[in-house]
């Protein structure tokens, strides 16, 4: 890599990323059923008929896996935890077993000199939560909620950053409009509820947790940078809905309290009967902002209803989840971020990697695409950094290949390779440069 850790400055953090239900394996351990389990057991909605039951087995390697993490030389990890691990039918009797494998792996990360930095919900709803209607139900907030106080009772307090929800976008609009993720729903009134009750719920857990006494409490969004498709005006009003249902609503929502009119226009007869009384609960104070970013999207108007949005390909270097490079998309999004939304508040890049064909050969894995991917996006890290905005960490999505949710096992975003047969893992040649890169 080009970057080295001297070129940033002191105390900013590096780290990898991962999920619960990608990696532990939740056949195990008394998990109870999620809605993950639900979709992938429904024919066609995962690639192969793939899942998450045995994933990469973390819940029994986490210790090699910390090693891993520790010998790259990176600073924190960011994990979540699954609620239905820890309470399997969403609310009532708790899994003790769950509790006490989140307490072990919380040590594990300390013992080696790893902040903890955790996220109390990465989409595994326990199945029971989502037969009551999931993210559609306002009940929600109050349920998720309950599960804070009970995980962080346990855990909170050896934990570096806590964030309830990673990317509500995902969690809304591409599971309940585009059905694309569990649950698998096309329905724009599920989308718009979603897009609110998520939101409620992660301010009902951002005051459950001040009320433990916690803090460096954040809030985690996922964004990409749109681009028209052409010089049209079409396409322009395309970009600003994308813009709005993306990247606008989530933020306007916790910071601003409320939310922006080019989506209110097509989304406020779908919402609930008076949403806009939560938004002090929405809004409650966070320490800092998270930013998950892969790429752009180029976009034009088309004929279907509301958003009328359509995607058009673009000519840049692309990923194998066909997604173009496009590190600048990185550096807007920060910039724009700090100067409209958070100001003053740490920002932290939350996740940022990319998938490609990694194969296994004469036992290394060679990688320079990813390696790549990695240092433009430092660039713009850099860049921001230099203007001032206060960015405080880098984390890369992931630290091992895994379950990627409906595409199955095929899309590898590790700096770690695993053999999804023997579950082997081989540090990447991305992995090796990176080591080099943050210790010397």
């Amino acid at each position: 890599m080009k970057h080295r850790r001297s070129d940033f400055p002191e105390g900013f953090l590096f780290g990898t990323a991962t999920s619960s239900y990608q990696i532990e394996g939740h056949a195990q351990g008394g998990a109870g059923r999620t809605m993950w389990d639900d979709f992938a057991d429904t024919p066609g909605n995962v690639v192969r008929a793939e899942n998450g039951a045995r994933a990469c087995d973390h819940y029994t390697r986490y210790e090699e896996d910390f090693d891993l993490v520790a010998g790259a030389g990176l600073d924190a990890y960011r994990f979540s935890l699954s609620w239905a691990r820890v309470l399997p039918e969403g609310r009532g009797a708790v899994n003790q077993e769950g509790l006490d494998y989140y307490d072990r792996l919380t040590d594990a990360l300390l013992a080696r000199g790893i902040k903890p930095c955790a996220t109390l919900y990465h989409w595994e709803m326990p199945s029971a939560l989502q037969d009551l209607g999931g993210w559609r139900n306002r009940d929600i907030a109050g349920w998720f909620a309950e599960y804070t106080e009970i995980v962080m009772k346990r855990v909170g307090d050896r934990m570096f950053s806590v964030a309830p929800i990673n990317e509500p976008w995902c969690v809304a609009w591409l599971s309940h409009y585009m059905g694309l993720h569990a649950p698998g729903q096309r329905d724009i009134r599920a989308a718009a509820r979603a897009m609110h009750h998520v939101l409620l719920a992660h301010g009902r857990a951002i005051e459950t947790m001040r009320g433990l006494g916690m803090q460096n409490l954040g809030a985690v969004f996922n964004f990409e940078w749109p681009l028209p498709a052409d010089d049209s005006p079409e396409a322009q009003v395309a970009v600003d809905r994308y813009d709005g249902i993306y990247n606008h609503w989530f933020l306007s929502g916790v910071f601003r309290k409320h939310y922006p009119q080019i989506v209110l226009d097509g989304l406020e007869r779908h919402l609930p009967a008076n949403w806009q009384d939560d938004f002090d609960v929405i809004g409650a104070p966070v320490d800092w902002c998270g930013i998950n970013y892969y790429t752009c999207k180029r976009l034009t108007l088309d004929d279907s209803p509301w958003p009328s949005v359509a995607e058009v390909e673009g000519p840049l270097p692309k990923t194998l989840m066909d997604w173009e490079i496009y590190p600048e998309g990185l550096y807007n999004i920060i910039s724009r971020t700090a100067r409209d939304y958070t100001g003053d508040l740490p920002l932290y890049v939350t996740e940022n990697g990319m998938a490609s064909a990694d194969v296994l050969e004469d036992g290394a894995v060679l990688d320079p695409a990813r390696t790549a991917y990695l240092d433009g996006h430092l660039d713009q890290v850099r860049r921001a950094q230099a203007e001032g905005v206060p960015l405080k960490g880098y984390f890369i999505w992931s630290l091992m290949d895994n379950f990627e949710w409906a595409l199955g096992y095929e899309k590898r975003f590790g700096l770690v390779h695993v053999d999804f047969d023997t579950l082997e893992r081989t540090p990447k040649a991305s992995y090796h440069a990176l080591a080099e890169a943050l210790k010397g």
